[in-house]
């Protein structure tokens, strides 16, 4: 069972700030995420695209913002449970949330922060027959741990950042083989990415199939083949260990729907007091939440975030006077 103070179910930036702040007032914090890894949308979608409404930063990428946010929260040690998806919600006899992962993993606190963004990010899944058949057992819809594909051979469907920084990745040595299958001729990705998996093509380390996609899977008890369709050439097998298709994420509220909060439109109410939704102790901070006159941006998620730890703290500690401590004067201690 992981215990701490603020349990955050969403690791992007907002819950990382959520970090910080409660830091500040000696609070710890552990975060939930259904991504592999820290940063949300930004590290997960595009985090080579520039963001220009951080404040003090004229222009910031999203990969470099994780990054930074990741430093700042870096002294107040938090916790990670990554690649798992906030299931189930429970009270205990001290008045404390047992949450439960989609693996079973179990977490305890007494504040629960949602920061979940659009909601949970599920992968976009190919209309394909018998795809369940082979989840798990040749199919993936994100790439977790690289060197799992260490030696194997690897077909990667895709036009965006992801799959294009992954098929540079894996063709740098990792995989024995590496297909990169999209359905059009151009990418949607960033220009150099772009530029070098054509010149990984050229050099022959990476087969390239445009105007192509996967139409159908096959194997016995694990996945050995994939029938790809051109657009002028027909129908062709390929052998492969793995086949990754890369189509981005789904925006899904997910279980959260069913833990008794007010929902409008996909969005968690909340009381802009201190951003508590109506079940005590739980809140909703960043692009999740909503209330009159809610701007979906980062830096409006920080301010949730910070008001928001101030209410926790209340609650955690009803009988301990909290004065607002100024950082410019008292700098930062972190554990």
């Amino acid at each position: 069972m992981i215990q701490t103070d603020i349990l955050i179910i969403g690791a992007g930036p907002c819950g990382l700030f959520t970090v910080f702040e409660a830091g500040l007032l000696k609070l710890r914090c552990h975060l939930i995420d259904a991504l592999p890894q820290p940063g949300g949308q930004c590290a997960e979608i595009y985090p080579k695209k520039p963001i220009y409404d951080i404040p003090a930063y004229p222009s910031i990428l999203a990969g470099e913002l994780v990054d930074r946010l990741m430093e700042q929260a870096e002294p107040f040690q938090p916790g990670f449970t990554l690649g798992e998806r906030a299931e189930t919600i429970e009270k205990d006899d001290e008045d404390q949330f047992i949450l439960t992962t989609s693996r079973g993993t179990k977490h305890r606190a007494p504040i629960i922060a949602i920061a979940g963004g659009l909601g949970c990010f599920e992968p976009r899944k190919p209309p394909i027959e018998n795809l369940s058949n082979f989840e798990d057992t040749g199919v993936e819809y994100i790439i977790k741990d690289p060197e799992f594909y260490r030696g194997k051979r690897v077909v990667i469907s895709g036009g965006g950042d992801s799959a294009l920084d992954w098929t540079i990745f894996l063709a740098d040595g990792v995989a024995s083989e590496v297909t990169l299958v999209h359905r059009r001729d151009g990418f949607r990705g960033h220009l150099d990415s772009v530029q070098k998996v054509l010149d990984l093509a050229e050099q022959g380390k990476v087969r390239l199939l445009t105007n192509a996609e996967v139409v159908g899977t096959d194997g016995d008890s694990k996945l050995e083949t994939l029938t790809v369709k051109h657009k002028s050439e027909g129908e062709m097998t390929l052998e492969t260990d793995h086949w990754v298709p890369l189509f981005g994420l789904s925006p899904k509220l997910g279980p959260i729907a069913d833990w008794n909060l007010n929902i409008t439109k996909n969005a968690v109410e909340v009381d802009t007091v201190d951003y508590s939704t109506n079940v005590p102790g739980i809140y909703a901070i960043g692009d999740i939440n909503t209330y009159p006159g809610k701007l979906k941006l980062i830096l409006c998620g920080f301010h949730e975030a910070t008001l928001m730890v101030q209410s926790a703290f209340k609650r955690i500690y009803p009988d301990k006077n909290l004065v607002l401590k100024y950082t410019t004067v008292n700098g930062v201690s972190g554990f």
